[in-house]
């Protein structure tokens, strides 16, 4: 166990206490749904940054295209979750709660949702006030909630630790 010495006592490292903390607390499928969740949210996140980024000109690169045709990153995520009902139509057990899929799931989901006022009316109201505040209140809402309430009792048990930890550390 790798540790930390403070004070002349070995400590274990907060994110090994977070690793056994999910041991004892996370069923294969709570811990599947916590990183589908964490991926749908960090997704969501990032590609609002680069698409504020990118109209902004604060970012060094520009849209994706093809043939002079703007290419939406709800066809990536649709393009991600297409492989991945391929992985379950081939049916590989290996495969059924590995946390690639629950990552590329939460990713290609976060793809879509994202421009899903596009997709409701078919115009495109990403940068309107009634594309962008719709989108951006509720999936982050979404993100939060479903990270939390799938792995409730493991996040209960990581405040307990780090509160821990940190008494610990400061003694």
């Amino acid at each position: 166990m790798t540790t930390l010495r403070q004070a002349g006592t070995a400590q274990p490292l907060l994110v090994e206490r977070w690793r056994k903390a999910a041991d004892r607390n996370l069923t294969p499928l709570q811990r599947s749904l916590l990183v589908t969740w964490a991926s749908f949210g960090i997704t969501f996140g990032t590609v609002r940054l680069i698409t504020h980024g990118i109209r902004g000109g604060w970012l060094p690169w520009g849209n994706i295209s093809a043939s002079g045709k703007h290419l939406h990153h709800y066809n990536l995520g649709i393009a991600t979750l297409a492989g991945l009902g391929l992985i379950a139509v081939r049916g590989d057990e290996r495969a059924v709660g590995h946390p690639a899929v629950a990552t590329a799931y939460g990713c290609g989901t976060a793809l879509i949702a994202d421009e899903f006022a596009l997709l409701l009316d078919l115009q495109d109201v990403y940068w309107a006030r009634q594309g962008r505040v719709s989108v951006d209140v509720s999936l982050g809402i979404l993100s939060a909630l479903g990270t939390y309430l799938c792995a409730k009792p493991f996040w209960h048990e990581v405040a307990r630790v780090t509160r821990r930890h940190f008494a610990t550390a400061t003694r």
